[in-house]
This record gives structure tokens, C-alpha cells and sequence, in this order.
């Protein structure tokens, strides 16, 4: 759609379009790019740290988290969520390419997860709920097992 506007204003000069609404609700993939970067942002605002985020995750044959970050001695690899609901679920087979991941490269592996647009709370993948299915997470295991953002430094 953007592509579009902007193909039609610059191309076919046309005056009757109507601005693009910004106000509408993000996709989920945006959304969950969002949530990301965010998280990559605090990462570098942090000395010593650095974090990227990992295009395609979830979506390739091999393994990848939604970031890596790390310093000198410690390496990270994070799977990202932001929900609206008071409940997370991730797929069994999601969580296991979180751990072959972090297994692989030597990394710690964290499930990052905010509800509702409070703070970011930072779970180990063994901290979740099993279910038949899926994992599961909700605001109160969160907070009750979660760490902030500062304190998995």
C-alpha cells in the first residue's frame, strides 16, 4: 500500500489520494518487529553490549531466535513476544529450536514477553507451562518468575 501511495504520487502526480492512515492497527509482524527492536535499542544503550535482530526467524528450516545479544563474556539468544492477551502460547517445536539455538551457540537462551504494553519480563523456556500442545505463559508467571530487562545484565 505504501509503495503504491508513493509510486502514484511521484509518478502520476495524482492530487485526490488520501493520505495513508497511521492511526490503524499494526500487523502482528510489525508489531512483533517493534517489540524487537525495542529490545535491541536497550541492549545498545547498555556499555559493552550489542544485540541484532534475526531476520526470518521462525520462518526458515534452521533453528534462529528473534535476537541475539551478547558481550565479552556472556551470550544471549532471545525469543521475543508482545501480546495484548493475558496469555503467551508458543508451539512445543518453537521453544526446541529456541534450546537447539542456544545449545549450538553457547547461549543462554530467554524468552522475552510483555503484556499489554507493561515492561518487558525476561523467562527461562523451563519457567513456562507445559500443556498438551503448547507452552504457555501468562502476566502472573511472568512477574512472578520473570526478570526485568536490568537484571538479566
Amino acid at each position: 500500500m505504501l509503495l503504491t501511495y508513493i509510486y502514484d504520487r511521484v509518478y502520476n502526480n495524482k492530487r485526490n489520494i488520501k493520505p495513508l492512515n497511521k492511526t490503524k492497527n499494526m500487523s502482528r509482524k510489525s508489531k512483533g518487529i517493534n517489540a524487537e527492536r525495542e529490545i535491541i535499542h536497550s541492549f545498545w544503550k547498555i556499555p559493552g553490549w550489542t544485540a541484532c535482530r534475526v531476520a526470518g526467524s521462525g520462518s526458515m528450516k534452521y533453528p534462529s531466535p528473534d535476537i541475539i545479544a551478547g558481550n565479552a563474556t556472556r551470550k544471549l539468544a532471545i525469543e521475543c513476544k508482545s501480546t495484548k492477551s493475558k496469555y503467551q502460547y508458543f508451539e512445543k517445536e518453537e521453544i526446541n529450536q529456541l534450546l537447539t539455538y542456544a545449545k549450538m551457540f553457547a547461549a543462554e537462551p530467554w524468552i522475552a514477553i510483555r503484556f499489554d504494553r507493561d515492561k518487558f519480563y525476561f523467562l527461562h523456556p523451563k519457567d513456562l507451562k507445559p500443556t498438551r500442545n503448547k507452552h504457555v505463559a501468562d502476566s502472573e508467571l511472568a512477574k512472578d518468575k520473570g526478570f526485568l530487562f536490568e537484571h538479566i545484565l
